[in-house]
């Protein structure tokens, strides 16, 4: 049988601040930008998630996409939208809040829920703005 992935989009709206206790306020500053502001920040994201898996014989899918919508949102989602990730967060806290470690963090919440449904997660892409996105496969 063929191996096939679906992807499906989920967005969510969220605020950060990307700064390190251990630099300096000038240093922050000079590193992070606007992205260092004291009164957080946000973006409208929008992450990709792609399962792989061979089509099931009776209904053709690799996976309902309304399950994987349900999967998406228990996992990550729920969690994070029009949240602060760096306070409300519980699985960010002690982790800066890059669109880099964010797109890791969810990777390791989705992957073991996907598979409890016998489904594999192969790749996410997390866009921040529509011009920055970052992909993750797991390794």
């Amino acid at each position: 049988m063929p191996t096939v992935t679906i992807t499906r989009l989920a967005r969510f709206s969220a605020a950060h601040r990307l700064h390190n206790p251990a630099f300096s306020d000038e240093e922050n500053r000079r590193i992070f930008g606007k992205c260092n502001s004291p009164n957080y920040h946000g973006h409208n994201y929008t992450i990709e998630v792609t399962i792989g898996g061979t089509p099931d014989a009776a209904t053709g899918y690799v996976m309902d996409f309304g399950d994987l919508d349900r999967i998406v949102e228990r996992s990550c989602i729920d969690d994070l939208d029009h949240k602060n990730i760096d306070l409300d967060v519980p699985w960010m806290t002690g982790t800066r809040s890059t669109a880099e470690n964010l797109v890791v963090a969810c990777w390791r919440r989705l992957a073991p829920a996907l598979m409890e449904h016998q489904a594999r997660l192969v790749h996410l892409r997390l866009w921040e703005t529509e011009n920055n996105c970052v992909e993750y496969d797991g390794n």
